[in-house]
């Protein structure tokens, strides 16, 4: 008997919290096209959904919160695919908490590593908590490719500019104790203990007005602009896209070798 696949995300709700699980723990959770999807839909539900006042994104599995686009999949999707139908598909975008408005707060319950995309995620997420192993990284530039998902905007917005260039710059990996250091997250707890506090903090924020709440995250978000700011990194994200270094980085990445980049 065939095992019966499993879903790529799991979305739950309990009570007044919405639970989002990423589901590809062989995969390190990493994001094709069908997890993208299912977040999509999934934060569009949150969003629609009056009685989901909090929203809590995990990881499925111990390893990993989510590694990013799948290299194998979308990346090279991304990379030979004409920028008319990149304009078009909002459905990565909206996977990452970009590109649309949610008022609703988001936290983050960040199991092992968060890299690339995941790290895209997690900077539209409004309160983060970390198990111990969590590794933190912006991983796209090892590979020629742009952060794209908003991590240009609001990645120097969140904490110090110096910090945010060395992440953005290097891909050095930053481990949950140092992102607690540098305010990338709010608290570091053993593993056992992460998805209980992260309900703690859905379960104390429900206990306040829902409507003064989501009104605060909305003047909040607001008054950064983040408008013009998202058109600049989407005009960048299509040039870097299109670039042949953009192609041989994933590709280098699957065959196992360093990569040779042209500048071109």
């Amino acid at each position: 008997m065939a095992e019966e696949k499993q879903p790529a995300v799991i979305y739950e709700k309990k009570d007044h919290i919405a639970i989002v699980t990423m589901n590809r723990r062989q995969a390190m959770n990493a994001m094709d096209d069908e997890m993208m999807e299912r977040l999509s839909d999934a934060w569009m539900d949150i969003r629609d959904d009056r009685n989901i006042w909090v929203a809590i994104i995990t990881g499925a599995g111990k390893t990993a919160f989510s590694v990013g686009g799948d290299l194998q999949t979308f990346l090279p999707r991304i990379t030979e695919a004409d920028l008319r139908d990149l304009q078009s598909d909002t459905r990565p975008l909206n996977a990452v908490l970009r590109g649309f408005d949610l008022w609703k707060p988001v936290i983050a319950a960040v199991n092992g590593y968060c890299l690339g995309g995941g790290l895209e995620m997690l900077l539209g997420t409004d309160i983060r908590v970390a198990s111990e192993n969590a590794v933190f990284a912006v991983m796209e530039p090892t590979w020629a490719l742009f952060p794209g998902g908003g991590t240009t905007v609001r990645l120097p917005r969140q904490i110090p500019y110096c910090r945010a260039m060395e992440m953005l710059l290097t891909a050095n990996q930053f481990t949950a104790q140092e992102a607690y250091e540098i305010g990338l997250i709010n608290k570091v707890v053993p593993r056992e203990e992460l998805m209980p506090t992260a309900m703690q903090y859905a379960e104390k924020i429900c206990s306040n007005g829902p409507l003064a709440v989501q009104a605060i995250k909305e003047s909040v978000l607001r008054g950064l602009a983040l408008d013009a700011a998202y058109s600049i990194e989407r005009l960048q994200s299509w040039i870097i896209f299109d670039t042949e270094d953009a192609k041989e980085g994933p590709k280098a990445f699957m065959e196992k070798r360093p990569p040779v980049w042209k500048g071109k």
